[in-house]
C-alpha cells in the first residue's frame, strides 16, 4: 500500500486533530495537508505540481461550503480527477444526492464514537491506498 497525500478540508480544529491522531495511532505514513475552508483549499490546489492523491471534504464550512467547493473543483480539467470523499456529520439525503450528482468518490458519515471513527478512516484510507490514482 502506498502513502497518500491527503488534502483535508475541515474548519473544525477538533476534527483535524482527530484525523491526525487516528493516522498516527494506526501507524500510517500518509501526508495530511490541511485547509480550514474551501478558499484555502483552492489556493493549495493552484499549485498544480503538488496535487493531493485524495481530498477529504467537510460539507458545513464558512466562506465556500463543501458543495460549492465541489462544483468549482469539477469544473477544472485537472482537479476534477482527484477522488473527493465527503467526510461529514450530515445525513441529509439532499446533500448526499447532490454530492453524487456533482461527482464524488464517496460519502462517509463521521460516527460519534471515536473507535468507530478510527475503523472508518482505516478502511477508507486502505481502499484509496491500493487504488490506481491518476497522476496529474
Amino acid at each position: 500500500m502506498k502513502n497518500l497525500n491527503i488534502l483535508l478540508i475541515e474548519d473544525d480544529m477538533i476534527e483535524v486533530m482527530k484525523l491526525n491522531r487516528t493516522i498516527s495511532s494506526l501507524n500510517l505514513n500518509h501526508n495530511i495537508i490541511e485547509a480550514n475552508n474551501g478558499e484555502d483549499a483552492l489556493k493549495i490546489l493552484e499549485k498544480k505540481d503538488q496535487l493531493p492523491d485524495v481530498i477529504l471534504l467537510d460539507l458545513n464550512m464558512p466562506k465556500i461550503n463543501g458543495i460549492e467547493f465541489l462544483k468549482i473543483l469539477k469544473q477544472d480539467n485537472v482537479l476534477k480527477y482527484i477522488p473527493t470523499i465527503i467526510l461529514t456529520t450530515s445525513s441529509n439525503q439532499r446533500d448526499l444526492l447532490e454530492c453524487y450528482e456533482i461527482g464524488i468518490a464517496g460519502y462517509v458519515l463521521k460516527p460519534l464514537k471515536y473507535e468507530d471513527y478510527i475503523t472508518k478512516i482505516e478502511k477508507l484510507l486502505a481502499y484509496w491506498s491500493i487504488n490506481e490514482l491518476k497522476q496529474v
